[in-house]
């Protein structure tokens, strides 16, 4: 078949079954290890791990490959200090005046409120990107489901190698873009402390749920 664009070799996957399913399995224990951490070590995280991870959620597929990400890693303390400043006074508008009290009885059983100290405690901050059409980006296709798979990717890369991440998500957070002096093209999608758990940290009696509930067969 003749193309009209440049191809290259398409990669062969030759796993016999037996072996998919060890490694999945195995890749599917590590995950189910991976929890939401909140009380964060100030012990340094290596950066060129960070860097490896990113180099994971940058492979991540994208709407017409246009890749509209964009991560931003901040180890500065007192950058940390000013995004926990911030974001704190987004929860506090959101604990009081937003949010219903549907979600918050959602989220009370994972015992959030408005002190976020990991955003100063952690080592490092990725706060991801989306990136739009600006002066010197293209017009992206499908952002939000492009990003999406780049943070799981990126938290998977993360957990693989042995790190802590929460998920966090400040509404709005247009503030992010002053603090880290983003163009308006960037707009904020999620801010991801990364490093260790304290040595008495603990997270929610919670489960996930069972195969049989989200998975169907037709």
């Amino acid at each position: 078949m003749t193309r009209s664009y440049p191809t290259v070799p398409a990669p062969h996957y030759d796993v016999p079954a037996d072996e998919a399913l060890a490694r999945v399995e195995a890749f599917a224990d590590l995950m189910s290890r991976r929890r939401t951490i909140r009380d964060f070590s100030t012990a340094p995280v290596p950066l060129d791990v960070i860097d490896a991870a990113i180099r994971v959620a940058a492979t991540a597929p994208s709407g017409a490959n246009v890749q509209p990400w964009r991560f931003v890693v901040v180890t500065d303390p007192e950058i940390k200090s000013r995004l926990r400043v911030a974001a704190e006074e987004e929860e506090v508008e959101f604990y009081t005046r937003r949010a219903t009290q549907e979600w918050l009885d959602a989220l009370a059983p994972l015992g959030t409120d408005t002190d976020k100290p990991f955003l100063e405690d952690a080592p490092a901050l990725i706060v991801v990107f989306e990136v739009h059409k600006g002066p010197d980006t293209p017009r992206p296709y499908y952002v939000k489901e492009s990003v999406g798979i780049a943070v799981g990717f990126l938290l998977a890369a993360l957990h693989h190698a042995g790190l802590a991440t929460l998920t966090h998500t400040p509404s709005p957070m247009r503030f992010l873009n002053e603090v880290l002096e983003r163009p308006a093209e960037e707009r904020a999608y999620v801010v991801i402390p990364v490093g260790y758990p304290t040595d008495d940290a603990e997270v929610p009696a919670i489960t996930k749920k069972p195969l049989d509930e989200v998975r169907i067969i037709r």
